[in-house]
């Protein structure tokens, strides 16, 4: 695949559960779906999934205007801490993530949380996103590793001599309910190889359910643009949809099988 080219074709779990997509890195499943990572339209809401919230707050606004998305954003820089997600996403998860309007089998991996004070929770991040890189890549993806001064910035080693720098620049979340998380981020990849670094920037947006069984379910939306250097206003380039499923993890569970 010619890495010249920004186009995102897998999706790679490199900041906790929010999917950002690799740039130009050829994965195990692009090769057999060749057409991922270009917009497709609209599919009907899963009953699964929850209903989708009402458009009262950004987040809400930025949802109904999907696949129409462009920068900037309505994300607030972030902090200094990490995003926190509800209590209810501790522990360690099987996860399936399917794109929406796709029909390969889903993805599966390991994700785990850790506690955050008495109603939050941390993504492992770098656990995470070595677990998906790993199904995604293969052998290659070397390693991931937080960076210990920030955690919005993480650093993935790639085959090839190549690396992925991922920043998050822009944040907000929302609990809609006791039950629902709604959460948005805007990050700044820039990957380094052989050749001039290819710069783009990667929106996710996912709302999440919990369900009565105690697994969630969720929904991500994902836009890519242009390098900032093009200029801080852009259009989505690339867009796509996913559902994704977490299942609390039993002891000696193998996501592979």
């Amino acid at each position: 695949m010619d890495c010249r080219r920004l186009h995102p074709i897998l999706p790679l779990l490199a900041l906790g559960l929010m999917v950002v997509a690799l740039i130009g890195v050829p994965t195990r499943a692009a090769a057999a779906q060749p057409g991922m990572g270009m917009e497709r339209p609209a599919a009907a809401h899963p009953a699964w999934l929850g209903p989708p919230p009402s458009a009262s707050g950004p987040l809400e606004q930025r949802l109904a205007n999907w696949p129409a998305w462009s920068l900037p954003a309505p994300l607030p820089r972030p902090e200094r801490g990490d995003l926190v997600w509800p209590a209810w996403f501790r522990g360690e998860w099987e996860v399936s993530s399917t794109p929406a309007e796709g029909s390969e089998p889903p993805l599966r991996w390991r994700a785990r949380f850790q506690a955050d004070g008495e109603d939050g929770a941390l993504a492992d991040r770098a656990f995470n996103a070595a677990q998906i890189g790993a199904a995604l890549l293969g052998d290659g993806l070397i390693s991931v590793r937080n960076d210990p001064a920030n955690p919005n910035r993480q650093v993935t080693l790639l085959r090839g001599d190549r690396q992925l720098e991922s920043t998050v620049v822009g944040r907000r979340s929302t609990r809609p309910d006791a039950a629902a998380f709604l959460a948005d981020e805007l990050t700044l990849q820039v990957l380094h190889g052989p050749d001039t670094p290819r710069i783009s920037r990667v929106e996710v947006l996912g709302l999440w359910h919990r369900l009565e069984d105690g697994s969630i379910s969720g929904e991500q939306w994902q836009a890519s643009y242009a390098s900032p250097a093009a200029g801080l206003a852009a259009s989505a380039e690339h867009t796509q949809r996913f559902t994704i499923r977490l299942v609390p993890l039993q002891p000696g569970f193998d996501p592979a099988s």
